[in-house]
């Protein structure tokens, strides 16, 4: 069973009007965000949407938290003057919780993000006992720390990090999947039943919802699975409200920064691909 949850996100009322046809840049490391892509392109089949991936530095966790900042501000600075979008949407938790704040003093552009679910998933928790299950770099960090203190109603949360999770995910769609016993490997600690059973795991990774039939089937028992792609997606309609859907289609293009855009797995969900490499400063 999966839930969604919400997303952090920043509207800058002082921008110009949007065009009669939005155009959404929607960002990850990898392959994970087209998760939230194909959520977004669902409610709103009429925006232009761009995918960007920045395969070359994935997976983010293995990044010096000032070199992340450095690198998405440079990536920015390039996507932005070139795809001129209407609104961003940073489809990463890692990056969403380490970068959003300089990206929005950095550029007059609505931003939604992603943060861990903390507040949504310890509301619907029963059982008082909710795991959050991200990278290492998103669970380390204090901001996913002081979502609990402020957020956790009483319950206990149990933060795990994944190294192998998104790695595994792209495999999977690349028709590469990894063992049960690799995948039970990750998630087992999430787990835990010492008077309070867990009952409601936040996927704190946009990559870890393209395995969520295979976590439903290995879990050592059912839980809730919050899944943040719906969430994210009826954010980004909500800040569009304002601007009425066209009937045609509006065009999308993925490009992913190593050049190696995987053809095969963009035409599942849709996209494009575009071989532009941006020139980024690490």
């Amino acid at each position: 069973m999966s839930t969604p949850f919400f997303a952090a996100f920043s509207a800058r009322p002082e921008r110009e009007p949007m065009g009669a046809r939005p155009t959404i840049l929607v960002f990850d490391s990898g392959l994970g965000g087209l998760t939230v892509y194909r959520e977004i392109a669902a409610m709103r089949p009429d925006a232009d949407i761009i995918y960007l991936a920045d395969d070359a530095a994935f997976p983010y966790s293995a990044v010096a938290e000032p070199a992340l900042i450095a690198r998405l501000v440079s990536l920015f600075h390039e996507a932005i003057a070139i795809h001129k979008p209407d609104l961003v949407v940073i489809a990463c938790n890692t990056a969403s919780t380490i970068a959003l704040p300089e990206l929005r003093k950095k550029f007059d552009v609505p931003f939604v993000g992603t943060v861990p679910a903390i507040k949504p998933a310890c509301a619907a928790s029963q059982t008082r006992r909710v795991g959050v299950l991200g990278t290492e770099a998103t669970v380390k960090r204090e901001y996913t720390r002081a979502l609990i203190r402020d957020h956790g109603q009483g319950c206990d949360v149990d933060l795990v990090g994944s190294k192998e999770l998104a790695a595994y995910a792209e495999a999977e769609l690349r028709g590469e999947p990894v063992s049960d016993a690799a995948l039970l490997a990750e998630i087992r600690p999430c787990f835990r039943d010492d008077g309070k059973r867990t009952d409601t795991l936040v996927l704190a990774c946009t990559h870890y919802p393209l395995l969520i039939a295979r976590l439903e089937q290995i879990a050592p028992w059912p839980v809730n699975f919050i899944d943040p792609a719906p969430a994210i997606a009826r954010r980004v309609a909500h800040l569009l409200d304002g601007v009425a859907a066209v009937a045609t289609r509006g065009t999308t293009q993925a490009i992913f920064t190593s050049g190696a855009a995987p053809a095969v797995v963009l035409t599942r969900f849709g996209l494009r691909a575009e071989q532009r490499v941006y020139s980024i400063t690490p």
